[in-house]
């Protein structure tokens, strides 16, 4: 197999035009308002299943947007979610990167109800008092409790990602989200996704603003 010589700053670049012109020929149209979520994510993931299990409400990648760009800030359900937030441009929207997953008191409250950390690391996002965008990226848990939180009216986030990756409670907990008619999202299908996945579509969303 022949090596390629490119220069550092083409990297990028040219792994997007492959990315490309492999879905050309595999016959596959990405939607012009997702695309860029869509090639992100077969980017970061090397798994061309995401130009077709990526779900969007409508026009969730424009709400998405608008959100970061009116200084939303991003909610993550694991510390390597939030570490993959490109957070200076996130910050430089006005925007801040949130996880309370290590939190002592997030810990001792799940130890005491018999919880997991997750659930009630979305209770303590919930009690912010600004716009939130939600990227679930690794526990359903944090997904079910945050429908709950929804429903009950404590919290209406601007979007929510839900992209929980594993086998218990993945899939009902992605369908929940699909469920509610009023609240944005872009749901990663079936049992794959993962923090990095979360984190990049925020990304992509981030480039987008």
């Amino acid at each position: 197999m022949k090596i390629e010589k490119i220069r550092p700053e083409e990297i990028e670049a040219r792994s997007f035009a492959i990315i490309r012109e492999e879905l050309e020929d595999m016959g596959i149209r990405l939607p012009k308002e997702n695309a860029a979520v869509i090639l992100r994510c077969i980017h970061t993931s090397a798994d061309f299943d995401y130009a077709r299990n990526l779900v969007f409400s409508p026009r969730a990648v424009e709400q998405g947007v608008a959100a970061l760009r009116e200084g939303c800030s991003i909610v993550t359900d694991t510390r390597m979610g939030w570490s993959g937030l490109n957070k200076k441009r996130l910050e430089k929207l006005g925007g801040k990167a949130y996880c309370f997953m290590a939190d002592t008191d997030v810990a001792r409250e799940a130890k005491e109800r018999g919880i997991t950390r997750a659930a009630v690391s979305m209770e303590k996002a919930a009690a912010l008092e600004e716009d939130l965008i939600f990227a679930i990226g690794n526990a359903p848990t944090a997904l079910i409790r945050l429908y709950e939180l929804i429903r009950e009216g404590k919290v209406r986030p601007r979007l929510v990602i839900a992209a929980p990756v594993g086998f218990v409670n993945v899939l009902p907990a992605k369908e929940l989200i699909r469920s509610l008619a009023d609240i944005p999202y872009i749901v990663a299908g079936g049992r794959k996704g993962g923090s990095n996945i979360a984190a990049c579509i925020c990304n992509a969303l981030l480039l987008g603003t």
